[in-house]
């Protein structure tokens, strides 16, 4: 499988699955792109976006309560080797790497 491969992991906290579901609109059975974005030639240039997607070449996924969560094999660099916990806090969806 090339989640083991990669050795990264997407963690989708039941707080960030309840703002998906609630304020996002998100239902079951739909995937979830979790990419790469370049935001300015600052100190970190890239972050991470969300969007409903389908996958095309999916490098990393992980299913929570029937939401495909995925990464495309063109963005798992950044992760380098880490996984990724997506989770909700402060009325906003955060990033951290586990």
């Amino acid at each position: 499988m090339r989640d083991e491969v990669l050795d990264v992991e997407l963690i989708i906290t039941p707080s960030a699955l309840s703002c998906f579901k609630g304020e996002w609109g998100i239902s079951n059975d739909e995937t979830v792109r979790v990419f790469v974005r370049y935001v300015s030639g600052g100190e970190v240039p890239f972050a991470f976006g969300i969007t409903r997607d389908t996958p095309l070449d999916a490098a990393v996924t992980t299913v929570a309560d029937r939401i495909t969560f995925y990464m495309e094999s063109k963005d798992v660099w950044f992760l380098e080797g880490k996984s990724l916990k997506i989770d909700y806090r402060d009325e906003e969806i955060v990033f951290h790497f586990a």
